[in-house]
């Protein structure tokens, strides 16, 4: 039975890693940010929209945090989510925080989503501001508080110069490390 999480802004390479090490490991994957990208288009709402749409609206990710634990308990899952390590401290098999530079974030989104920089740059910024003050506001954490993330994650990763293989292997040789 495995529970991972891994977490990180927009970019850094969560879903990526979360869907390899999901096949890797034959366990299931998880996600929130694609979860909130589904909410927002049944809404007919753009990301941006969606994003102000939840500042005045808690319950939206208080049922995308219920969700989390409702999955966890499944087990022999990776959830992809800014929070799950948070919420899952105490059960989680192994906690992962990915890292990467604005600059090189912007440039794998635009890649992904087919976007211009200043496009995609905007709604970044404004996604991750607003994401930033909910949680503080919702829970009072601080995703950018270096000590409490180095008190938290088991493994911080910057994934700016790794390869995707490179960043699974570290995974993985932590995973059997704390698994033994």
């Amino acid at each position: 039975m495995f529970l991972i999480t891994i977490s990180g802004l927009h970019g850094t390479g969560k879903s990526t890693i979360g869907k390899l090490i999901a096949q890797k490991l034959e366990i299931k994957y998880y996600s929130t940010g694609q979860a909130f990208r589904d909410l927002a288009k049944e809404m007919n709402l753009t990301l941006e929209e969606f994003s102000e749409h939840a500042e005045k609206n808690p319950e939206i990710d208080k049922k995308l945090d219920d969700k989390i634990n409702e999955i966890a308990l499944i087990g022999n899952v990776i959830i992809d989510s800014q929070l799950s390590a948070y919420f899952l401290k105490s059960v989680a098999d192994l906690k992962i925080l990915l890292t990467c530079p604005l600059n090189i974030r912007i440039q794998r989104m635009i890649e992904r989503d087919h976007t211009s920089y200043d496009e995609k740059l905007k709604e970044t910024l404004m996604r991750e501001e607003s994401e930033l003050e909910r949680f503080k506001e919702l829970y009072i954490i601080d995703l950018n508080d270096s000590k409490k993330n180095s008190e938290i994650y088991d493994l911080i990763i910057d994934t700016s110069n790794l390869t995707i293989e490179e960043i699974a292997d570290k995974i993985l040789t932590k995973l059997k490390k704390k698994k033994k």
